[in-house]
Parts: structure tokens; C-alpha cells; sequence
């Protein structure tokens, strides 16, 4: 049984801001530490970014700055971005960071001294955007980068290879020996029919045509190539090859921690094939999961920083709150598969969900409350009106599955059914009428049907603390709940809000404005692709 968790996103390129679609990653990847944690886990939850390479060179020169100041000043936006969305990362790696250059040098070293690097010469099709270079077979007759689009050139220059032949047999040895590493399946299939099959090449891990990167030890002109570089952060960050690697043992070697990584598909080849050939090499353990989310776009296609389609999450938290922001992310679109931001779903869906089924339960219960018990919670008693077991036994069926759904990382679904519970507390309250209740005198049932409904808001809450950072702890304060009480656990306890006192405040998710506020995001959008021509 695994009582550890460790979780990372992929290291982002400073090239540009961030947009929503590396918010929808992250945040995922918060959601999914965020659970962990309230199972009672030890987690670590890592992400950073990847400064290296002939891109951030060229781009720091044109701004008249130093590759150091210029990743720099990004950076900056970076934390500001993850600190808006209430990511609750453990750990910030950069590659510039001398904790990882020394990491990577010996991990450097190692290899070489392993013979699973040797000196040659490199020349083929080379993508400056992606820092790859690409197989005739692989660019086409078009020479396009079969990863981003772009034209290709030939190239050629003196690098050092790794032997990726020496692991063929032993990664695909471990795909059949461990189905769940590499998710969706069809990202596995798409790995083994697309690169390995075909025909996998010693993967270049040097460049000379730049210097912005880290230096090879053994041979200074040289600088590592960007992806043996930045992979690396998955254990640089944990202090692998360090005095204090007490991180490393804790959740790397550890048995009973469960290693996770989150990426995006045009970085799943470097994920999938080569990092764990790496491991291989430097014979450590491989991550259990590889987890591949799909692509956030818009209607015209794939959010992209060189396209200028990219959407900016800050206004939309700023306007609409950060919880809205996580729920639409983790909830809009599936995890794993691709989806679409638009104006009118973003609305539509807090509308929907937040405003008129979670937020509506919580006025209407805690409104009754008030009015029939004087504010306080009565005893919750099992079977006393003919609804009552009905949501008795989805509230318990609605953990199970939650829980299950996480486990397998599927953060979308785990959602649906904490939804299905709240949808089913509003149907609760038309089925029970507690209005009529009151009027009839049947004072037992209106007891329980209140009691129930608090119940379903207690759980409901406690479920969505992962996602709702804020307004899961508003929805509490006005349910009367103590702060040690409002952990995972207390969801067991059936009696925990007996005699409690609610304390109505205001609407958790007020209902917006369809027209007007899908004008302001559209406006939004506008404004950003304006500053950005």
C-alpha cells in the first residue's frame, strides 16, 4: 500500500506568459495533490521551469538582455501565475538553478562512464522551436517538425548520442510488464507505432551551437541538450546525486511512494521513450504513471504562444475568482482528453453547476434552517421519510466512486459524482417538501430532511476542497463547522452536525449575467490579442 505521493507538471519554457492551457495543467496537478493530501498522504508536489536552450539565447539578445535577466523577468510571472490559482506546489525547480546544473553534470558522467553516451556527429533534420532534431522518415516529404508544424533544416555538428538501442528491449519489456505507465492507452501505441517501431535512432544529448545550457564537464564546449537537461528535474528537485537527497529516498526509491507525472502530448516521446531509458541507465526506479492530459483550444485551434491565441487566466480570476477558474478547468473538459475554452461554456458552466446547483442547495438549506429550527442542525436520524435512504446510500456510494475515480486520476469524473450528490440534495428537497412538512406538523420528517440536506453539504464540501480552495471552507463557515472538523475523515460521522448552528452569509457562487459576462470575456480575449501584435 503506497503512503506517499509524489506529483509533477512539466517544467515550462520562458519563451512568453503562461496561458490558461498551462493553468489547466497545473491545477489539475494541484487538484490531484490536493487529494492526496487530505487522504493523509505525504506529498510532494514539484514544478518549474525550462531555461535553457538556443531559443531563450536568441530571444534575450533581441531584447537586449543577458539569457539569465531574461528568464528572470518571466519567471516573476510564472509564481505570480500559480499563486493566483492557488497552487500548492512543494518545490519550484528552474534548470538555471545550481542544484540542478551539478545534478545534471553528474548525471552526465555517469552515463559516460556507463557507455551509454559517446562522442559522433549529428546531422539531420533540425526544429529550432522544439530543440529536436528529426528522422527523413519523420519530417515527410514536406519537411515539416512532426511535432509542431514548423519547417525544418538540415543540420549537422559534433554531439554526443546516447544509446538508446541498448533500452529498446527493456522499455518495451516494461510497457507489457506495466500497463498503467503510460495513460491514455492509445499514447503507448502512439509511442510504439510512430517512434520505436519504425526505427528508433541514438537520441543527440550535446549542442555546440549555443552556450545557454549546462556545460559537459568532461568536454566544456559542449552543453547538455535540453530534454537530458530538463527531464532531470524530476530529480535534481528531490536532491538525486546530492549531500541532501533525504527527498530523493523519500519519494524516488521509496516503494511505497507513488510517482506521478503530468505532461501535455507534444512532450510525451520524451517522457515515454527516453526519461525512462535514462532511469535505465543510471539504474533507478521509473515513475508508476505517466499521465498525458489533452490540449485546452480554442475555436481556432491549439493554444499556442507563437500563434497568439492564447487566452490569460488572471483576468478571468480576477473577475470570477479563482474557484470558478479550478472548477471550470477540472470540470469542463475531461482529463486526459482534448477540449475547447469558449466564452459561453465557461459561463454556462458556473451558471450551472456552482450558481444554480451547489450554491442554491446551500442557500435553500441553510434559509430553512433558520427559519424551522432556529438556526441549529437537528439530529440525523436514518429511514424516518421515504427519500432518506436513497441519499443515505448515494452519499456513501458517491465517496467510494470519488475516491476510486482520483485514484485512477480521473479528476473530471470524480467531479461529475460529487455533482450527481448536490443535484440530488436539490431533488431532496422537492421530494420531502419541507414547507409542507412545517405546515402538517410532521416535525420528525422536517428534522430529518434537514438534517440530511446538511449532511450532503458537509460532504459535498469536503470532497471539493481540492478544487474549491476557497469556497469549500465559506460553504462550512455557513454550515457552523469547526476548523479541526473539516478534514477528510469527518465524513464518516454521521452526527458530526448534530446540534450545530448555521450561519447564512452570502450567495457562495452569485449567478451570472450569460450576455453581458460572455461580452466581458470575449473583450478579454481581445484586449490580450491587441497587446500582443
Amino acid at each position: 500500500m503506497k503512503n506517499k505521493f509524489y506529483i509533477t507538471t512539466p517544467i515550462y519554457y520562458p519563451s512568453a506568459k503562461l496561458h490558461i492551457g498551462h493553468a489547466y495543467c497545473t491545477t489539475l496537478s494541484d487538484i490531484l495533490a490536493r487529494y492526496h493530501r487530505i487522504q493523509g498522504e505525504e506529498t510532494y508536489f514539484l514544478t518549474g521551469s525550462d531555461e535553457h536552450g538556443m531559443k531563450i539565447e536568441k530571444n534575450a539578445k533581441a531584447a537586449n538582455m543577458s539569457p539569465q535577466q531574461f528568464v528572470d523577468n518571466i519567471v516573476v510571472s510564472f509564481n505570480h501565475l500559480w499563486k493566483s490559482l492557488d497552487i500548492s506546489n512543494d518545490d519550484f525547480i528552474r534548470t538555471t538553478d545550481e542544484r540542478h546544473w551539478k545534478t545534471v553534470q553528474k548525471v552526465f558522467t555517469k552515463l559516460i562512464e556507463n557507455n551509454d553516451i559517446y562522442l559522433g556527429a549529428y546531422e539531420g533534420w533540425y526544429c529550432k522551436e522544439c530543440e529536436a532534431f528529426w528522422t527523413d522518415l519523420q519530417v515527410g516529404p514536406e519537411h515539416l517538425c512532426p511535432d509542431c508544424g514548423r519547417p525544418v533544416e538540415k543540420a549537422k555538428e559534433d554531439a554526443y548520442f546516447f544509446k538508446t538501442s541498448k533500452y529498446i528491449d527493456r522499455l518495451l519489456k516494461y510497457y507489457d510488464e506495466h500497463p498503467n505507465f503510460l495513460l491514455p492507452e492509445s499514447r503507448k501505441n502512439e509511442m510504439m507505432n510512430t517512434f520505436i517501431r519504425p526505427g528508433l535512432e541514438d537520441l543527440c544529448v550535446s549542442r555546440t551551437s549555443f552556450s545557454w545550457g549546462v556545460p559537459i564537464v568532461e568536454d566544456p564546449k559542449h552543453v547538455v541538450y535540453v530534454w537530458l537537461d530538463a527531464l532531470t528535474n524530476y530529480i535534481s528537485a528531490l536532491g538525486y546525486l546530492s549531500e541532501d537527497d533525504a527527498l530523493f529516498k523519500k519519494f524516488w526509491l521509496d516503494e511505497k511512494s507513488e510517482k506521478i507525472h503530468i505532461l501535455g502530448a507534444d512532450i510525451t516521446r520524451f517522457h515515454a521513450i527516453y526519461w525512462p531509458m535514462f532511469l535505465m541507465a543510471l539504474e533507478l526506479p521509473l515513475p508508476d504513471r505517466e499521465f498525458v492530459h489533452g490540449l485546452l483550444m480554442t475555436k481556432d485551434g491549439k493554444m499556442s504562444k507563437s500563434k497568439g491565441n492564447t487566452i490569460d487566466p488572471l483576468p478571468l480570476i480576477e473577475r470570477y475568482g479563482v474557484d470558478a477558474v479550478r472548477y471550470y478547468l477540472a470540470r469542463e473538459v475531461s482529463f486526459g482528453s482534448d477540449g475547447q475554452f469558449t466564452p459561453e461554456q465557461f459561463v454556462e458552466r458556473i451558471n450551472m453547476d456552482l450558481a444554480n446547483n451547489l450554491g442554491n442547495l446551500l442557500n435553500r438549506t441553510v434559509s430553512m434552517i433558520n427559519k424551522y429550527f432556529d438556526g441549529v442542525i437537528p439530529a440525523y436520524k436514518k429511514e424516518i421519510t421515504p427519500f432518506d435512504k436513497s441519499v443515505d446510500d448515494l452519499i456513501e456510494e458517491t465517496i467510494l466512486k470519488y475516491e476510486k475515480e482520483f485514484n485512477e486520476l480521473h479528476v473530471t469524473d470524480a467531479l461529475i459524482e460529487v455533482m450527481k450528490l448536490v443535484s440530488r440534495g436539490n431533488k431532496y428537497i422537492d421530494e420531502t417538501m419541507p414547507w409542507v412538512l412545517a405546515k402538517e406538523g410532521k416535525n420528525e420528517a422536517l428534522e430529518s430532511s434537514m438534517a440530511h440536506l446538511a449532511r450532503v453539504l458537509f460532504v459535498t464540501a469536503i470532497l471539493l476542497k481540492p478544487v474549491l480552495t476557497r469556497k469549500a471552507d465559506l460553504l462550512l463557515d455557513q454550515l457552523g463547522i469547526e476548523n479541526e472538523k473539516r478534514v477528510y475523515e469527518s465524513i464518516k460521522d454521521e452526527h458530526l452536525l448534530d446540534g450545530v448552528r448555521v450561519h447564512k452569509s452570502e450567495q457562495l457562487f452569485p449567478r451570472l449575467d450569460e450576455p453581458a459576462e460572455v461580452s466581458q470575456i470575449v473583450a478579454m480575449m481581445q484586449k490580450k490579442e491587441q497587446k500582443d501584435e
